[in-house]
């Protein structure tokens, strides 16, 4: 099986970026996708180039930060960020949607790293309101997007042909992570030929105890995937850690 362990939120913070860092050059994270919104950003750009084993890709935004474009009113509130929380998202404007995510990928793009497959933030992409654009998106930049049929509509994806992994999980994540979560999520995906399992490994910082409520566990989550027992799991059962470059 080829397994990609995707960290989630690079760019986010300094101690974001460090802990993702270390995660996949001491543990198992073969991947992670940035936030090109966020203060980390240009630092997470640095970590990455220093790191070209790691996959990287776009963590689509919506609900956190600031958008990179000015002029999509349906998206912010009155001081310019994006509006927190999901329930809005089914009246959004969806050229608003296209516009702010095409300029999210191109600023990625600007770095020179390759970019490897688009995810989002709070898992937005599920959302019918937003699959479509990030579908057409996929097609437009030609890589694949975190599993949207494990999320969202099945059909809509394999009708536009996108790619992405068999399995998905994002089931580590916790207050009560433990080994055994991520021994047991990996043995459900044994019947696959690609799998992901998402992660949020950081070293806490002010920017991120500021900012998020999931911040402690991560510290956690990092220990957990630098563990040797993990490694030795990994090294000792066949599964080949890839990133989304090599799915296919």
């Amino acid at each position: 099986m080829k397994l990609i362990v995707n960290a989630d939120d690079f760019g986010y913070s300094k101690g974001v970026n460090e802990g993702i860092v270390e995660a996949h050059r001491n543990g198992v994270v073969s991947s992670a996708t940035i936030m090109v919104n966020m203060p980390g950003f240009e630092h997470a750009v640095r970590l990455a180039k220093q790191n070209p084993a790691m996959g990287t890709g776009v963590h689509l935004v919506l609900t956190c930060g600031k958008p990179v474009l000015a002029d999509v009113p349906s998206l912010t509130d009155t001081t310019g960020s994006f509006l927190r929380g999901q329930s809005h998202l089914a009246q959004v404007r969806p050229e608003e949607v296209e516009r702010e995510f095409t300029a999210q990928i191109e600023r990625f793009v600007q770095t020179g790293l390759r970019l490897s497959h688009l995810d989002s933030h709070h898992h937005v992409h599920a959302q019918e309101a937003i699959l479509p654009v990030v579908l057409r998106l996929a097609e437009r930049y030609r890589v694949p997007v975190r599993n949207p049929w494990a999320l969202a509509s099945q059909a809509q994806a394999r009708e536009q042909c996108v790619r992405s992994t068999e399995g998905f999980s994002g089931k580590f994540y916790g207050d009560d992570l433990g080994e055994e979560r991520f021994f047991s999520i990996v043995e459900e995906f044994q019947s696959c030929a690609s799998a992901e399992v998402m992660c949020h490994p950081a070293y806490v910082d002010e920017d991120l105890l500021k900012g998020s409520s999931y911040a402690w566990q991560r510290e956690r989550e990092l220990q957990i995937l630098t563990s040797t027992h993990i490694k030795a799991y990994i090294g000792n059962s066949g599964i080949q850690l890839v990133t989304f470059h090599e799915i296919g």
